[in-house]
């Protein structure tokens, strides 16, 4: 009789080895995740955390804010039309500007030709 409750009071003690275990292996799987998933977020930025440009862009205090521009603002962008202004300012706000495309507010055409001219600030 002592070693059947040896041995259900050994294989309890293992039960919650193996629960702590799992557990442990469960937490670290979801920070993994989670770390990828940030790291993600991030892969398309250099390393100053601003949206990539061609050399030839204008200085950042030159671009057009899309959160803020007006219609006609947006319209002295290059290969700007009234149409796409139009719909670069109904779905504001941005957090980038590669939010345009993600968005599909614009298409790459259109976005390959602004890219350089335009900015995306957020309210502080």
């Amino acid at each position: 009789m002592s070693n059947v409750c040896l041995r259900t009071g050994l294989g309890r003690a293992e039960n919650g080895a193996v629960r702590v275990r799992t557990l442990l292996a469960a937490l670290t799987i979801a920070i993994l995740c989670v770390c990828q998933a940030g790291g993600a977020q991030n892969g398309d930025r250099d390393s100053s955390g601003l949206a990539r440009t061609s050399a030839n862009a204008p200085p950042p205090e030159l671009r057009i804010d899309i959160n803020h521009a007006s219609v006609d603002e947006l319209m002295k962008a290059p290969g700007m039309t009234r149409s796409w202004a139009g719909r670069i300012v109904r779905y504001r706000p941005y957090r980038t500007k590669d939010d345009l495309l993600e968005r599909g507010v614009v298409t790459d055409q259109v976005f390959e030709r602004i890219l350089d001219y335009i900015i995306a600030h957020r309210d502080k």
